[in-house]
């Protein structure tokens, strides 16, 4: 048996030719994307401006809704009578208080609440990022509240506490709670171990240590908690609104769904959804002052 042995391939002489300089090599690229352009070439489009062609869509849809009398007044009323009644509250007032006043006791109980949670919410938190006790005391409690809808609890605060201030205030705080303690655990956790270990090595103390080292580290993760608390307060605050009140955005609304006043309710759901927008913004605003590392390598 006779072996058979092939001839070696030539070596490509191409592929031994000298690499070339790498800024010959871009030109050449942007030349050839400069002659045959990308079929979905990128274009820059300004997020806010699709945010405001998405609302006066919608705003359009609604409108052509009730003008083809699609759907009942009495179920979904006009932009236009939405419109009018809150120039109606605003001024004239629904059930003995304006629009403002409406306002003005739900913003007092909301940031009532939000302090409150604050206050009690941040040293829980660092409790259970930083130590293994406080981890083991907290961690239960609040995993226990937190899936909780606040309606659960709402009679049992009632019994306890009233039908007064305090407990609709708490009601709010307590569904504030689990997210600021939560973030702010999370933040502290995600502290720098070298930049704890290089302040204790220049003698910082534990006190110094927690203000100077480990809080600027965890301040993103509180800002976050701060929001999603907010949106969760806001959430449960017509439910808070139901006990015994007399005023605010949640009895607003509670109140004109009891007599089919459908404007008044589509009315206090876009006030209160502008102004959960709007504290949204602000408090972005404010994280953007205080951490401008945030999110950034």
């Amino acid at each position: 048996m006779t072996m058979q042995f092939r001839p070696l391939a030539r070596p490509d002489l191409e592929s031994l030719a000298p690499i070339e300089d790498v800024s010959v090599a871009r030109e050449r690229r942007d030349a050839s994307a400069a002659r045959h352009p990308a079929v979905f070439p990128r274009r820059s489009v300004s997020a806010r401006l699709v945010s405001l062609l998405t609302i006066l869509a919608m705003l359009g849809l609604w409108q052509l809704a009730s003008t083809l009398a699609l759907v009942s007044p009495v179920f979904l009323p006009s932009p236009a009578a939405v419109a009018s009644k809150f120039v109606k509250v605003a001024t004239e007032g629904f059930v003995d208080a304006t629009l403002l006043q409406h306002l003005g006791i739900s913003l007092a109980r909301v940031f009532g609440a939000l302090v409150l949670a604050l206050l009690a919410g941040v040293p829980i938190g660092i409790a259970i990022g930083a130590s293994t006790i406080g981890r083991g005391i907290f961690d239960p409690l609040l995993e226990f509240l937190r899936p909780i809808p606040p309606l659960a609890y709402l009679p049992l605060v009632v019994i306890w506490f009233g039908i007064g201030e305090p407990s609709k205030v708490l009601v709010i705080a307590i569904s504030m709670l689990a997210p600021i303690a939560l973030s702010t655990a999370a933040g502290v956790k995600g502290a720098g171990k070298e930049r704890i270990d290089a302040a204790r090595a220049l003698g910082a103390t534990p006190r110094q240590v927690l203000v100077h080292v480990v809080m600027p580290s965890a301040l993103p993760s509180i800002l976050t908690g701060l929001r999603i608390a907010l949106g969760a307060g806001w959430t449960t605050l017509v439910a808070a609104e139901l006990i015994a009140a007399t005023r605010g955005l949640g009895f607003m609304i509670q109140s004109a769904a009891q007599f089919l006043v459908t404007d008044v309710v589509v009315m206090g759901i876009l006030v209160i959804a502008t102004v959960a927008f709007a504290l949204e913004f602000a408090i972005r605003k404010l994280e953007a002052a205080l951490v401008p590392w945030a999110g950034r390598d």
